[in-house]
């Protein structure tokens, strides 16, 4: 939404300023703008790539932290089951 909104002010600035600009300005400015796009578009995707990242990491140690768990439990378990807890 941001980078839209951005856009949007750059595009209506440049139309703005346009009027006084030889066309080779004019397409200078453009290649600018579409430059300045790109590159904000490449900075969101990296901030929603790193959100995904950290969460399929967090749920991945979750569940690591889990099996861990169980596995622990069913250890416990059977040493109760077979009279051998320590308890």
């Amino acid at each position: 939404m941001k980078t839209t909104t951005i856009f949007a002010i750059a595009l209506g600035l440049g139309s703005l300023a346009a009027c006084n600009n030889s066309p080779q300005e004019q397409t200078a400015d453009n290649i600018e703008a579409n430059a300045e796009n790109v590159a904000d578009n490449m900075e969101a995707n990296a901030e929603n790539t790193t959100d995904a990242m950290q969460a399929n990491a967090e749920n991945s140690a979750d569940a690591v932290r889990n099996e861990g768990e169980q596995k622990a439990d069913e250890v416990r378990n059977g040493a109760d089951a077979d009279g051998n807890s320590a308890n």
